[in-house]
């Protein structure tokens, strides 16, 4: 696991074993925040480690971004925490994550024992304010990738946690490309210093505006492409004639997954249009 400060006491932690998955930790002066998780153990425990462990802060709140199995698996290595999150994340976490975790079972011995934790604190509307010290940690809601995705704003350090709302590639498995479309123009107006998405590299202030202004063309790219095929006769048979590469991104993206993100993409926004 790789592991970046990104403002004093703040850290990102990168996933070397699945997708390049971020979380994070605020850590103030007598606990913690994370901020989402790893998809498994041996990393979340190693965050664990490091932040109560050598850094003695005990973790008080988990707030999950969304209900994808590899951002709250680890919520149950904390068993003194208290989880934050979207009040739809919830619902979706006792539905559709609990479901996902009972297949990934089969084909993973390290989640046998993972307990699904879900959120205990629910928040709806514009969000929700955490103090963390003299930090100020405000979560907003960022849908488009899921419905319940939430992004977290450090605004003294100018600093964004955008869950799966900002990735390499846009990703709309559970998501609506119009509703992902608004919560990316909204990041400009933030004027942050550091971006830090749900998969990836950290976005630094100069890169961010290309950064966004890439997903959005890929976005429109995309809408294109599948009208393009509507007016074809068995579209769905015709979905591979839009190469990743004509949407304007790189089939060797998130370790070499983003042209079955995108064929996924193509099939969600065909489906919602049809």
């Amino acid at each position: 696991m790789l592991r970046e400060r990104v403002a004093d006491n703040i850290y990102v932690f990168t996933s070397e074993l699945y997708a390049q998955v971020n979380a994070g930790a605020v850590v103030g002066p007598d606990w913690s925040v994370l901020i989402d998780t790893m998809p498994y153990p041996e990393e979340t425990l190693e965050i664990r480690d490091l932040i109560e462990g050598r850094l003695g802060s005990p973790v008080r709140y988990i707030i999950n971004t969304h209900h994808h199995p590899d951002h709250v698996l680890g919520n149950c290595f904390f068993p003194g925490a208290a989880v934050i999150a979207h009040g739809l994340c919830r619902e979706l976490m006792d539905t559709r994550t609990r479901a996902r975790l009972e297949a990934a079972r089969l084909q993973s011995r390290e989640l046998a024992n993972i307990d699904l934790v879900l959120p205990d604190i629910v928040f709806g509307g514009d969000g929700l304010t955490l103090r963390v010290g003299r930090r100020t940690l405000e979560l907003i809601p960022l849908p488009g990738h899921s419905p319940d995705g939430i992004g977290v704003l450090i605004p003294e350090d100018h600093v964004l946690f955008s869950g799966d709302a900002m990735m390499p590639m846009p990703y709309l498995i559970d998501g609506n490309s119009e509703q992902l479309g608004a919560s990316l123009r909204r990041i400009p107006k933030l004027k942050l210093e550091n971006l830090v998405q749900g998969h990836g590299e950290i976005i630094l202030r100069g890169e961010i505006p290309n950064a966004l202004r890439s997903n959005l063309s890929y976005l429109t790219a995309v809408e294109r492409g599948v009208g393009r095929l509507r007016r074809r006769k068995n579209p769905l048979e015709l979905i591979d004639d839009i190469p990743i590469e004509e949407c304007g991104k790189s089939r060797i993206l998130l370790g070499g997954i983003a042209p079955e993100l995108h064929r996924q993409n193509l099939l969600t926004v065909l489906e919602q249009g049809s």
